[in-house]
């Protein structure tokens, strides 16, 4: 039987891959970014509380990611879907 702090690791880890799944699955292959709806992301089972890094650029702006999956946060509950290069 696994412990505590394992099982909890194992746990979050799933939430990661599943967030950066459902990232992944907006951006087809040729797209470099597209504009999707929190809910959106929400209704697929996102959790916005869970990332592995931030990027902010030189403009103040940041951008949250799961592995090589991330968003932006934009006006109105949109978001923009990015990939790493």
């Amino acid at each position: 039987m696994k412990s505590g702090p394992e099982k909890l690791i194992r746990s979050i880890n799933a939430i990661l891959r599943k967030n950066r799944k459902i990232l992944q699955e907006q951006l087809k292959l040729t797209e470099k970014t597209i504009a999707v709806h929190r809910d959106k992301l929400r209704l697929s089972g996102f959790q916005f509380k869970y990332i592995t890094s931030q990027y902010q650029t030189k403009k103040g702006l940041t951008y949250f990611f799961c592995y090589d999956y991330g968003y932006l946060l934009l006006e109105n509950d949109w978001l923009l879907v990015v990939r790493k290069k």
